[in-house]
């Protein structure tokens, strides 16, 4: 395994996409020393995206948890989690009555509309459920998870309705040694229970690199030239994220270049086995992206 250097290949790049657990924070918070490679990006004009599959809190509050550990460079705006996809599907395909849904109440905040009343699964009545035109699964946590998680299946097994999961994820690291179920693996018990396909957003998917690369149509990055119609080519934008299966093989189906950085989900021990079994390769290999 050959390590490559952050900063050298980051400076071949204008703009960088970055998954946000793993590779900006971990468990214990965010990365000792990530704030200096920041102020690099900024002093040498390079436009930056977190793209996250985190739909449990809105853009706000997700910035806001860097702001109180002193890392102030992620704003909201920089900031496109899947949970932006599932918003942007109901306001296209799911015009009236009731959303619920399974999380907190803070995720909640990506269903507001207008139009759509949102209610969370443990308040849905099964004997009244004629207004209820969608379910959308955003985190693990905010719910029992026997009581409403069997409401929900029973929720399912009554009413025909579009299920869209916000978050993919199956699992995220809480100690170095010890893992979670998130959303996305409860999706995949509740899918096999009902015998339904849901509807899924979020990294591998292509829609939220999709969604991210048209913000930067709209955007004319720090010190880039591009042509008059503001472009910016796929090969201008590096994927870095730390888990092969979600960051690396999205940004490669997207057309990107990927990095695999060390400090999450891939460990150095594991790389060469986990690259050779699953057959996504990473354009590179990096231990951090501090320097």
């Amino acid at each position: 395994m050959q390590l490559d250097d952050f900063r050298e290949v980051a400076s071949k790049y204008k703009v960088i996409f970055f998954d946000a657990f793993g590779v900006l924070k971990n468990y214990e918070g965010v990365l000792p020393g990530v704030e200096n490679t920041f102020n690099w990006l900024i002093e040498n004009g390079k436009e930056f995206y977190v793209l996250t599959n985190d739909a449990s809190r809105g853009p706000q509050e997700l910035a806001e948890s860097y702001y109180r550990q002193g890392f102030y460079a992620i704003t909201p705006e920089r900031i496109i989690s899947s949970g932006m996809l599932a918003r942007e599907y109901l306001d296209l395909k799911v015009n009236h009555g009731t959303v619920a849904y399974l999380g907190t109440e803070s995720s909640a905040h990506y269903l507001e509309t207008a139009d759509l009343k949102t209610l969370p699964i443990s308040q849905v009545d099964l004997a009244d459920i004629d207004d209820i035109n969608a379910l959308v699964l955003l985190d693990d946590e905010g719910y029992d998870w026997n009581t409403d998680l069997n409401k929900t299946v029973n929720l399912l097994r009554k009413r025909n309705i579009p299920v869209i999961v916000a978050n993919t994820d199956e699992t995220y690291p809480v100690s170095k040694t010890r893992i979670a179920i998130a959303i996305g693996a409860v999706a995949e018990m509740i899918e096999t229970i009902v015998g339904k396909k849901f509807i899924r957003f979020g990294k591998p998917d292509a829609q939220l690199f999709m969604f991210a690369y048209e913000r930067l149509e709209n955007v004319v990055p720090r010190g880039i030239e591009t042509p008059q119609d503001g472009h910016v080519s796929k090969r201008d934008v590096l994927m870095v994220g730390d888990t092969l299966r979600t960051d690396i093989l999205g940004g490669n189906k997207f057309g990107l270049d990927t990095m695999l950085v060390l400090t999450g989900n891939t460990q150095a021990k594991d790389v060469d086995v986990q690259i050779s079994s699953t057959g996504i390769i990473p354009t590179y290999i990096c231990e951090s992206v501090v320097f």
